[in-house]
């Protein structure tokens, strides 16, 4: 996470969202509200212009779809890291923002807190699942890991059991603490798939097992 507070983009076509989430994010102490679009297009427009470390992105949108405009700005600013906005807690949605490059994201009628978590673990690079999904998620990539359908690229078992538990938005002492292991060794873990897969942070592993068919979109 930067020294500076964390840049935040808010895109949604309700005057009124936005100006909640502004009030919500400009209380905090580490971050900031920088611009705001009412469309898709213009969210990707203001992320050249003005350079956000997050994108709050309505997934319904006029103009150019919240999935789209992602898809468009991870195009053109990689570096970005998008955070969805949703008032729909189908785990569809969330696959979509993933395979277009979203780092996760939560549903509109969730609680302050979880849109505030999810813009920090965003900007240090990680993902959030909302935990509306998480546990059909991580149900889902344990079935069919169990079942022999997913390839994982020459991951041991003890690292397919640390990337399950990564992919459910564990910390390492959370990790360490569930599979009875020290918190180096689930570094060590941690380091030796990112190397093997060539991924290089959460949400980069998460999109990796939608990718891979590892969850089904059903």
């Amino acid at each position: 996470m930067p020294d500076r507070p964390i840049r935040v983009l808010i895109a949604d076509d309700h005057e009124i969202v936005r100006t909640g989430i502004r009030l919500l994010v400009n209380g905090q102490a580490d971050m900031e509200v920088i611009a705001e679009a009412r469309d898709g297009a213009e969210a990707v427009a203001l992320s050249v212009a003005t350079a956000p470390d997050v994108v709050l992105m309505d997934i319904s949108m006029p103009e150019m779809s919240g999935i789209e405009a992602t898809r468009a700005i991870k195009a053109t600013r990689s570096e970005a890291e998008i955070v969805g906005l949703t008032m729909h807690s189908d785990e569809r949605y969330f696959f979509e923002l993933l395979k277009a490059g979203a780092s996760g994201y939560v549903v509109k009628g969730g609680a302050p807190h979880e849109l505030l978590e999810a813009i920090r673990a965003a900007a240090r690079g990680q993902a959030y699942i909302h935990p509306s999904v998480a546990g059909r998620l991580i149900g889902d990539f344990v079935e069919r890991a169990q079942s022999g359908e997913a390839e994982l690229d020459g991951l041991t078992d003890r690292e397919r059991e640390v990337l399950e538990q990564i992919a459910l938005g564990l910390t390492g002492r959370e990790i360490a603490a569930q599979l009875e292991i020290s918190a180096n060794t689930v570094d060590r873990h941690r380091s030796n798939i990112m190397a093997k897969l060539d991924l290089h942070n959460k949400a980069a592993l998460v999109r990796y097992a939608v990718r891979k068919g590892l969850i089904e979109d059903e």
